[in-house]
């Protein structure tokens, strides 16, 4: 009889799993089986979809990232001890174009997911804590209020109506105060925190980096010191990409990653070209090289970065 088990618990198949994630849906593929399934992404869907899983011997998981909508099912999976890998939706689509697939369902995106766990085998991904979820959410939401208050002061500023720069200053205002109670619950968190809180310290206290481009880079790249600094950089776009071919030596740029800590550490590499002075002189000495202007803060901002990530 233990002979007879262990050929059953053999005979059965290494199972792929894809997951698409929309608002509504959860569309999971099971390669080799060739069998698609579709669950509510609610409480009730991802429960029938982890019974789905349990019945299988599954080699790996592959989610597409879609906004917040599948983080709850990657946390309710990893919990029960599922490997999620989440990957970017640009690369599953352009995975399916490399099998020769135009057509974009949600039903083939997840037979294509499965396929890329089969063939790419990512790398599971540790959803991030609540608290740096909550972090999250605060951040990109003072971000688009700023962003918010610029543009409402550009129209402002062209308005010829008094009414309409009086409605428009209004707005301004209220956004400003929106701003104000976002900063207060923002340190409110990272101060319950004992890791967020020790975090931002260390960040602040690099020359150039403010509180500001602390908290975007704490929300934006919770990886900052479980990775080297080449991965660094290549998760914030400041690593140049090689451009080759033959003989050809093409010149090297940066390009994708992630847009919001970039951005923050372009203001923050302005900061330390002036007032770090390790990064001025190494600002100096790619000037008296002859490197132009661009290049030279790109250089920084990597280096701060690289400096975050000790």
């Amino acid at each position: 009889m233990q002979g007879k088990v262990s050929f059953q618990e053999d005979a059965m198949p290494v199972v792929y799993a894809g997951v698409d994630v929309s608002k509504e849906w959860l569309d999971i593929h099971l390669h080799p089986l060739g069998e698609s399934r579709r669950f509510c992404n609610d409480k009730t869907g991802i429960r029938q979809l982890k019974r789905l899983l349990a019945r299988h011997r599954l080699a790996s998981i592959v989610m597409e990232a879609t906004g917040k909508f599948h983080r709850p099912a990657h946390r309710s999976l990893w919990l029960d001890g599922f490997a999620v890998a989440v990957v970017d939706p640009l690369r599953a689509r352009m995975f399916a174009r490399a099998c020769g697939y135009l057509a974009k369902t949600d039903r083939l995106d997840a037979r294509f997911l499965a396929l890329l766990a089969e063939s790419l085998r990512p790398p599971a991904d540790t959803p991030p804590s609540p608290h740096v979820e909550a972090l999250q959410e605060l951040v990109n939401a003072r971000s688009a209020a700023k962003c918010d208050i610029t543009a409402l002061q550009n129209r402002s500023k062209t308005a010829t109506t008094a009414l309409l720069r009086g409605e428009l200053n209004r707005l301004v205002r209220r956004l400003e105060q929106h701003v104000e109670r976002l900063d207060k619950e923002i340190e409110r968190r990272v101060g319950e925190d004992p890791q967020l809180y020790r975090k931002a310290e260390i960040l602040t206290s690099i020359p150039g980096i403010g509180r500001v481009t602390a908290l975007a880079l704490m929300a934006g790249m919770d990886e900052l010191g479980s990775c080297s600094g080449k991965q660094a950089a290549m998760l914030a776009g400041l690593a140049p990409i090689a451009n080759d071919s033959g003989a050809r030596t093409g010149r090297r740029s940066i390009r994708a990653g992630r847009p919001a800590p970039r951005r923050a550490l372009y203001m923050a590499a302005l900061s330390a070209c002036r007032y770090n002075p390790a990064l001025a002189r190494f600002a100096d000495t790619l000037k008296a090289a002859g490197k132009p202007a661009k290049v030279i803060l790109v250089a920084v901002m990597r280096k701060l970065l690289v400096l975050a990530n000790c």
